[in-house]
């Protein structure tokens, strides 16, 4: 039987051991172009394992899981970090256990975007893959690219899954 997770607000203090929160403040940084844009300054640092990697974006585009959404697996990247920033304002879900040996289901965290934040998984963090909460959405992606295999995945036993049990969330959320 899956144990269900509870889903935390995403703050970036609670966020802290797993990477960056991505999200844009009112003050914070600077003006450009003239005047006409505002740039909200380094709000995440690109980490890469090797001098000739490269920083890559990318735009996945992502479907909606079965309902409840089913832990069954995590992953992690430990040659590169990993950040995902939706391109509309739809929450999604974050499930995270810090970097180390494989992950128990005691370790897992779970998260909600507020819909304007995106997240950088620092290196080695164990995450699980894109859980959105609407039927489809995009995300514009920075990672690592370069030599070297940059993923592993752990697959948990059926006794030891979880689950995200989501409709009041998304019902709160108007999805």
């Amino acid at each position: 039987m899956a144990t269900s997770l509870t889903i935390e607000r995403l703050t970036a203090k609670a966020f802290a051991d797993f990477g960056d929160v991505i999200e844009a403040h009112e003050g914070d940084g600077f003006g450009i172009n003239q005047g006409y844009t505002w740039r909200h300054h380094k709000l995440a640092t690109v980490g890469t394992d090797q001098p000739e990697d490269d920083a890559i974006m990318s735009i996945f585009s992502s479907k909606r899981r079965p309902l409840p959404m089913a832990i069954n697996m995590m992953e992690r990247h430990p040659l590169g970090s990993q950040a995902f920033m939706p391109l509309n304002e739809t929450p999604f879900l974050v499930v995270v256990a810090k970097p180390g040996p494989e992950p128990k289901l005691a370790d897992l965290r779970a998260f909600v975007t507020n819909g304007k934040q995106g997240v950088n998984y620092q290196i080695g963090v164990w995450h699980h893959p894109l859980l959105i909460l609407a039927l489809t959405q995009d995300f514009l992606v920075v990672d690592r690219a370069g030599a070297g295999n940059n993923l592993n995945e752990v697959f948990f036993e059926e006794d030891q899954c979880a689950q995200l049990d989501v409709a009041d969330l998304m019902q709160e959320l108007g999805l």
